[in-house]
């Protein structure tokens, strides 16, 4: 039984682990029923080759662990509400929120707000903004793209900010 694991452990292991999507501790699960039916069912000694014998038993076996699933009703975790209870925002958070999001798009140039301004407030397109703000659709997409990074960088949802920053100036001037 050793050496049959030895052999077939990571080909059938690599088999289901994509038959599930990916979920690693099913796969787990799912390979060491197959070994235990092989155990169980099968004359090991007897020296004929088992790998098409275990994929297949390993394939019925999450196929039928999906259709038990899909006839059971759908199981509710009790605990579910809890992260909501402590992350539901209140008007408090939402008023931070928008005066922290002000402070950062003052800090935003000229053009980089006029292009968000167009295309988020407004809820116009990179061509309708351009035509209004003068400058190509490009021109306007451009901006958009700096101006949330901008907004990313001076709110910390960026994780290295530095790197974004460490550009010479003739970068910024050309993005502008």
């Amino acid at each position: 039984m050793r050496a049959l694991y030895d052999e077939q452990v990571g080909a059938l292991f690599a088999y289901v682990v994509r038959l599930v999507g990916g979920d690693r501790h099913r796969a787990e699960d799912i390979v060491q029923e197959t070994l235990l039916r092989c155990w169980r069912t099968q004359d090991i000694e007897a020296g004929k080759p088992l790998r098409a014998w275990l994929f297949r038993v390993a394939c019925n076996l999450v196929v039928d662990e999906y259709r038990q699933r899909m006839t059971r009703p759908q199981e509710v975790n009790g605990n579910d509400w809890l992260p909501d209870l402590f992350t539901a925002g209140d008007e408090v958070d939402n008023v931070l929120s928008s005066v922290l999001l002000q402070e950062a798009f003052q800090q935003l140039s000229p053009k980089h707000r006029e292009a968000l301004y167009e295309t988020y407030y407004t809820g116009r397109s990179m061509r309708e903004a351009g035509l209004v703000l003068g400058v190509p659709p490009g021109t306007v997409k451009s901006r958009v793209f700096h101006a949330v990074r901008a907004l990313r960088s001076a709110l910390g949802l960026v994780e290295h900010p530095a790197e974004e920053l460490d550009r010479p100036a003739w970068y910024e001037a050309s993005a502008a």
